[in-house]
């Protein structure tokens, strides 16, 4: 059963609120934080914001972490030659942030701890109100670890100008 606070919370944050947090100049930024990343690796970073759950995912008892499953799933963030695809998917009215990596790069990353330590970086800086400076720096560390262990070999063919998604 939905907690009563949650779903209050889910039913109030709307786009609106959505769009003060990350307007079309945020956005902008974090489309082009991913572009020039994906210069670096061979890897796919797609982010996507949305501000609440529907009712009836709330009635179903879904957390964010499902939720973001079904958006790398959709987004189809994993069909990359090299299994190497990342989603950073936040969850505003439930003030989370997941990072959903792909096989391939996951099994390179010594468990969740490097993963955590994004979000924890992108949910401090998001707490302080800092939505595009949190975001950009979780895409940044998340280029890092693609670079680390799925470095440039060429042109990256991935559709990088389109990764930033308000399902």
């Amino acid at each position: 059963m939905i907690g009563v606070s949650r779903f209050i919370r889910h039913m109030l944050t709307t786009r609106r609120q959505l769009n003060r947090h990350f307007p079309e100049l945020c956005l902008a930024s974090i489309k082009s934080a991913i572009k020039n990343a994906e210069t670096s690796h061979r890897g796919e970073i797609h982010f996507a914001i949305e501000a609440a759950l529907h009712p009836a995912q709330l009635r179903q008892g879904k957390t964010a972490h499902e939720r973001a499953l079904e958006v790398f799933s959709l987004s189809r963030v994993w069909d990359t030659e090299n299994n190497n695809g990342v989603l950073i998917y936040v969850l505003l009215a439930d003030k989370s942030v997941e990072i959903i990596a792909d096989r391939g790069i996951h099994m390179k990353i010594a468990g969740d701890d490097a993963w955590q330590r994004i979000v924890g970086t992108m949910q401090d800086a998001f707490a302080d109100g800092r939505f595009e400076a949190g975001a950009v720096a979780g895409i940044a560390a998340v280029a890092q670890e693609l670079v680390r262990h799925f470095p440039a070999a060429g042109p990256d063919p991935g559709p990088a100008a389109d990764d930033a998604a308000l399902p």
